[in-house]
């Protein structure tokens, strides 16, 4: 079976796309890359006010309903939860680290970083978790793949900036002056780590062979995560973390939701068991331990929160 995979033309989004076709070449099957330019991709202007959902996956997916692709390969931090019609999730292969990373030549942790410090992310998430934790800290936008935000933060633009590990892993530049942040410290975005394979719905054949790359746990765990995103009506962009992880097959997830400024936050930590084989209970399945958490964190006032100022755009990096 030959099947085309659509991609965005950075050196990550290739990284992934490869990664999806050595794997689909291994079980036996011919694959050729579709590359595709995306709105994210052109925009020079910081992802929250570039307006919008889907910036990095409406032209894939475009291509994808038109049949010039068979596959979409998203990060899935970047895909929006709202399903779009005619196109199906197929596939979630195994995660990377979902960890976040500083990134400094000076500075080791962000409790290291000095009053006044400039630290760049083009993430609402990051910068209100940072400004929750260090409110005295300059957070200012920054754009480009990785290798370009290496290269500002190289030249002094930024005293430190804040990447996905998984992006530094993927690419080969996990570096000494990269420092992991702990859960505890900073909730990844939902999804982050994670691939999603997306396809046409009725293309049968290609969901099949897309099967063979899935990973039941990683499926599981983001299924979770983005069900809460779904649930609290927030974008991609909104400032929410959230995490998932099965532990001797118990479902953990924890959701933090904060205000854009990060003085306000709200969070939650629910866990169920579940069976990786047949969740076909209703009461036994990611979704469902992410409607429950959902209702606490509205409980709280998460609701609210994302209410005042709900950005659609996606995450990115």
């Amino acid at each position: 079976m030959r099947i085309k995979i659509g991609t965005r033309h950075s050196p990550l989004a290739l990284w992934q796309a490869n990664f999806v076709a050595e794997g689909l070449t291994k079980l036996g099957h011919e694959v050729e890359l579709v590359k595709i330019t995306t709105t994210g991709d052109t925009t020079t202007t910081p992802l929250g006010l570039s307006g919008g959902v889907g910036l990095f996956t409406k032209e894939i997916q475009n291509a994808l309903l038109d049949g010039r692709c068979d596959v979409a390969v998203h990060s899935l931090k970047d895909l929006p939860t709202q399903p779009i019609e005619g196109l199906r999730l197929a596939a979630v292969p195994a995660r990377e680290d979902p960890r976040d990373c500083l990134v400094s030549e000076k500075y080791r942790s962000i409790d290291d970083l000095p009053m006044g410090c400039i630290v760049g992310t083009g993430s609402p998430r990051r910068r209100a978790q940072l400004m929750h934790l260090r409110s005295d800290l300059d957070i200012r936008d920054i754009r480009g793949n990785v290798d370009t935000r290496l290269s500002k933060l190289s030249r002094g633009d930024y005293g430190a900036i804040v990447l996905a590990s998984a992006g530094l892993s993927r690419l080969g530049l996990a570096q000494s002056h990269a420092t992991k942040l702990a859960l505890e410290t900073m909730l990844p975005a939902v999804g982050q780590g994670a691939l999603g394979l997306e396809t046409r719905a009725q293309d049968i054949q290609t969901r099949q062979a897309l099967r063979g790359l899935n990973d039941p746990i990683a499926e599981s765990c983001v299924r979770a995560e983005r069900e809460v995103l779904r649930l609290l009506k927030a974008g991609c962009l909104a400032p929410v973390g959230a995490h998932g992880v099965i532990v001797q097959g118990v479902l953990v997830l924890r959701v933090k939701v904060f205000s854009t400024d990060g003085s306000v936050m709200v969070s939650t930590s629910v866990r169920h068991e579940i069976d990786l084989q047949n969740d076909s209970s209703a009461d036994n399945t990611p979704e469902a331990l992410a409607r429950y958490a959902t209702e606490k964190l509205i409980e709280q006032g998460a609701d609210r929160l994302i209410a005042l100022k709900n950005p659609t755009a996606d995450e990115h990096s």
